[in-house]
């Protein structure tokens, strides 16, 4: 947080704390063999409690979406259940800055009501949910109002794939993306009209991605929160930051939903 990093750089020191509390004389070059054993523990140490890879982004770049270090290769897809604890905002799907698609596969009752997903709080975040027979998918941009809500026609029950995706255009004024959003039923577009997303995180704490129900201070006042989802089953929610079409997104909803 200090905007120091580049851990892979850095010099190992090594010091006599039995002869040298106050640490003044790096012994590193005398002991090559006991600085090289003592980093081997550490290494060992930081693997087993899953440590690594060390984040050493400056406080900016953690803010305005510079991705954190991974052990594993970035992807670009990522699924969530319903009722699982909240994903912290470091850990989930990060979708500032880009075009994104999200797809639920559903089974509707026909009195569904409530959150299929719902990621930050009145201040900023973004959810999919069913009220009144109707699936809507709000964008709230920093708490301004009005909400940026996409409201389709009545939901009739049975077997759905339910979702939106937002085409970013360009930057706005203040680094805002700027395009447009559609909102989708059975790979349907049912809605659609410009929307704003900011390019900061929606909260530093708390307030992970939900499914199934709104976790903490609820994005949309057209809910209560926690807005559990009930009349029906959410299968999955699946984000999908790549360049393909929605259609593809939606195509592996549908699969899923076959096999249930």
């Amino acid at each position: 947080m200090s905007n120091k990093g580049h851990f892979d750089a850095d010099r190992w020191e090594l010091y006599h704390v039995d002869e040298d509390r106050s640490e003044s004389t790096n012994v590193a070059d005398q002991h090559p063999d006991k600085l090289k054993e003592l980093i081997d523990a550490w290494n060992e140490e930081a693997k087993n409690n899953f440590v690594l890879p060390l984040d050493d982004r400056s406080a900016a770049e953690q803010l305005f979406g510079t991705p954190r270090p991974h052990a594993e290769p970035p992807r670009d897809r990522y699924l969530y259940y319903p009722d699982t604890a909240p994903v912290p905002e470091a850990a989930a799907v990060n979708i500032r800055g880009k075009s994104y698609k999200i797809a639920a596969s559903m089974d509707l009752q026909t009195d569904a009501d409530g959150v299929i997903f719902a990621h930050g709080s009145r201040f900023g975040g973004h959810t999919l949910f069913i009220k009144d027979g109707r699936l809507h998918y709000v964008y709230n941009f920093l708490g301004i109002k009005p909400e940026q809500d996409f409201v389709s026609p009545p939901l009739s029950p049975g077997k759905h794939t339910l979702g939106m995706e937002f085409k970013r255009e360009k930057a706005g004024e203040h680094g805002e993306s700027l395009g447009k959003t559609i909102l989708y039923v059975d790979g349907k577009p049912v809605a659609e009209g410009p929307m704003r997303a900011q390019i900061g995180k929606f909260t530093l704490a708390g307030d992970g991605l939900c499914v199934g129900y709104d976790s903490g201070d609820n994005v949309s006042q057209q809910y209560k929160n926690p807005g559990h989802f009930t009349g029906g089953t959410i299968q999955s929610v699946a984000f999908d930051v790549s360049d393909k079409a929605y259609v593809d997104l939606n195509r592996d909803a549908e699969a899923d939903l076959a096999t249930t």
